[in-house]
């Protein structure tokens, strides 16, 4: 193996094992001085995209970066449950400059979840995900609320995924992705 392959491949194993999550460079509300998570705030106050049963009783929101290698395994994990829940993407700009940008983007086209699913590819294959078009200042300002409403909630990183158990109705908190089955367990949906 040549040591540029080498190299490569230690970076990406320690990125892997080393994060759970994407963290937010600038520090959340505290937990004493949170506001108390609720899914009534969230669906008043924050700005995204729908995927999945438009008319389904469970909502499940999902706070993400669009730069964020998690959030897209998450975006993936998702997808088999979308029969099941509507699930809300609202992004939020926490790693770079791109992270506002492209969110934007993504509010801002005509179709989120194929724009979201050509930003995926394109982050996969390192491509640095969907350009941006047009004017986007209102669409910037809703991530930047968006994002506002993650830290008030004293959240640190993303993926993020708030919603009520299926079952139980409790409310259920995540930081970070999960594969399928872990996330169907989460919110009381049946496994694929």
């Amino acid at each position: 193996m040549n040591r540029s392959v080498f190299l490569k491949s230690a970076l990406l194993g320690a990125c892997l094992l080393g994060l759970a999550a994407c963290k937010d460079s600038a520090a959340p509300a505290s937990a004493e001085t949170a506001t108390p998570v609720s899914t009534a705030a969230i669906a008043a106050e924050a700005k995204g995209f729908a995927v999945g049963a438009t008319m389904s009783a469970r909502t499940v929101y999902v706070f993400f970066d669009p730069q964020c290698p998690h959030c897209a395994a998450l975006w993936v994990a998702a997808k088999p449950l979308k029969s099941q829940a509507r699930f809300i993407w609202i992004p939020v700009g926490l790693l770079n400059a791109s992270s506002t940008t492209q969110g934007a983007a993504l509010l801002a086209a005509a179709d989120p979840v194929a724009a979201m699913d050509r930003h995926e590819e394109s982050m996969r294959t390192q491509q640095g995900g969907i350009k941006a078009e047009g004017d986007l200042t209102a669409q910037k300002a809703a991530v930047a609320a968006n994002t506002h409403l993650l830290n008030k909630f004293g959240f640190a990183s993303v993926p993020t995924i708030v919603g009520t158990h299926a079952q139980s109705g409790a409310l259920v908190k995540q930081e970070g992705a999960m594969p399928t089955a872990a996330l169907a367990a989460l919110l009381g949906l049946q496994a694929p």
